[in-house]
């Protein structure tokens, strides 16, 4: 996954701007504030052929969604500290209307939000969700960016972190994503070796992950590569890139199990942007072209 605009971060001097029921009430979760309206919408006109998609429960509806906002520059809390903002609300924002519906935001632990999709807490979770097949046995997912895994260390990399040969080190990463199964791995492996395990450093919020690897408690981080990529650039006399993206895997809106036609209108609606310029136009936006896809698609 899955982030000076949110003031833990300013705090941290950070400089990082850093898964239902139709109409369901806003929820109060830990990590944030309660539900509410997005921030600037793009303006989007109502495409009526992907509106008629829309299954009839949801018709003028105002879609609860779940999202961490704790993922700069995916998703994040605003200067207000309560409003859910980011390239991922951009992009649904504008999706919801070219169907003619409406938002609203809640920001939630990340590792909460597919429950919260299968149990009706959310219509829908939109946050960085890498779609894989153990995901999809609980839930439905409609493709939108693609996004692979990018390793961060100190300027210099004075530890000489080799990601191929982290035995020993201490790493940090983002409770529920699938950067745990990657270092997993590569931790068993390690002792395979007989080397040391990994020291996982797991933390409920990447903005967290960060300001560990930046105060010196962590020797690297693995992240999203839009989100990894985002805190070396909003971090550039601390941190750098290492090695490369890899494991690129799409991005996929949460919906229940079930929500299938829902699902397809919400990949039409994304073809309609990506046929209006909407889509490219939000992606050159947040500096994320080079995830941009062509297909949207229910369960690839």
């Amino acid at each position: 996954m899955r982030r000076a605009h949110v003031a833990l971060f300013a705090s941290l001097a950070l400089g990082v701007s850093t898964l239902a029921a139709c109409g369901s009430d806003s929820l109060e979760e830990g990590g944030g504030g309660s539900g509410q309206e997005s921030g600037e919408q793009t303006e989007v006109e109502v495409d009526d052929e992907v509106a008629k998609l829309v299954p009839k429960d949801l018709e003028g509806a105002t879609l609860n969604i779940g999202s961490d906002a704790s993922y700069a520059p995916n998703e994040f809390l605003g200067d207000d500290g309560k409003t859910v903002e980011g390239m991922d609300v951009d992009l649904f924002d504008a999706a919801a209307a070219k169907m003619g519906l409406e938002t609203k935001w809640t920001n939630a632990p990340f590792d909460a939000l597919i429950l919260g999709v299968s149990s009706d807490k959310y219509d829908m979770a939109v946050s960085s969700f890498t779609i894989n097949e153990e995901r999809k046995k609980q839930v439905s997912m409609i493709s939108y960016f693609d996004a692979g895994t990018q390793w961060v260390v100190p300027k210099g990399n004075e530890g000489k972190i080799d990601p191929d040969d982290a035995c020993g080190k201490s790493i940090g990463v983002q409770k529920g994503t699938v950067q745990i199964d990657d270092l997993d791995a590569r931790s068993k492996q390690c002792e395979k070796d007989g080397k040391k395990p990994i020291k996982q450093v797991v933390d409920q919020e990447q903005s967290k992950v960060t300001a560990s690897l930046i105060s010196g408690k962590t020797e690297a981080m693995l992240a999203d590569s839009p989100i990894a990529l985002y805190a070396v650039k909003q971090n550039d006399a601390e941190l750098e890139s290492l090695g490369d993206i890899y494991d690129s895997a799409p991005y996929g809106i949460v919906v229940p199990k079930e929500d299938t036609e829902f699902g397809e209108a919400i990949a039409a609606a994304f073809e309609s942007m990506k046929e209006d310029g909407t889509y490219d136009e939000i992606l050159e936006k947040w500096g994320n072209e080079s995830g941009g896809i062509d297909e949207f698609t229910v369960n690839p």
